[in-house]
């Protein structure tokens, strides 16, 4: 069991990266205030069910979590007011696999993929659903592990591997038909990419 007195000094220090969460779920600088001060009263109110030694971290976004899924998700309060660019670099989300699958062979479609801006990606991610993209944003943003992700989401592990899978999937699908359709890549007839010449093949005789 915690002590409530040592909230402050335990828990406060995980504020920015709480605000960067909620912005990236709320899309909404008001919003995403109301969720983190939320966040923390209920962190602050339920602080001494919360065991010492364990991931505290993972317990206040699970709060954080939660907080949205049940209050902010079904409101849309206010129309979406932040540029993609006012929030915080994604960067992770260009690896597209995740932490995990950053160390796996790579395809050519993932090697394309690195070619898109922050922006584009970003867009690429808040179509996704939003069970997909709460697990993306926790995995390849937050760095929770599968186990973590479970735990905040409170469901099996199977689930968050599942809505990662799909997710990413999604991501890669959307970006790869942008790609098609913008020539970076050649489409399915086999035309080369713009500014692409073809090889000429030489004819015998």
């Amino acid at each position: 069991m915690a002590d409530p007195t040592t909230f402050a000094a335990e828990a406060m220090e995980h504020m920015p990266a709480l605000y960067s969460a909620a912005m990236r779920m709320t899309r909404n600088p008001a919003d995403a205030e109301d969720l983190v001060q939320e966040t923390y009263l209920r962190a602050y109110r339920g602080f001494s069910g919360f065991r010492e030694g364990t991931n505290l971290k993972a317990w206040l976004y699970r709060i954080l979590t939660n907080t949205y899924i049940n209050r902010y998700r079904a409101k849309q309060r206010r129309p979406d007011e932040t540029h993609l660019d006012d929030i915080e670099d994604f960067y992770l989300y260009r690896r597209l696999g995740g932490l995990e699958g950053a160390r796996a062979t790579r395809s050519a479609e993932d090697e394309l993929l690195d070619q898109f801006s922050e922006a584009e990606v970003k867009e690429a991610v808040e179509a996704l659903p939003e069970q997909f993209r709460i697990a993306v944003l926790l995995a390849d943003v937050e760095g929770f592990s599968y186990k973590e992700i479970a735990e905040i989401l409170d469901v099996p592990i199977g689930t968050v591997m599942s809505r990662l899978h799909r997710g990413r999937k999604g991501l890669q699908k959307r970006l790869y038909e942008f790609a098609t359709d913008r020539r970076m890549i050649g489409d399915p007839a086999g035309n080369p990419p713009e500014g692409v010449e073809q090889e000429e093949v030489p004819t015998s005789g």
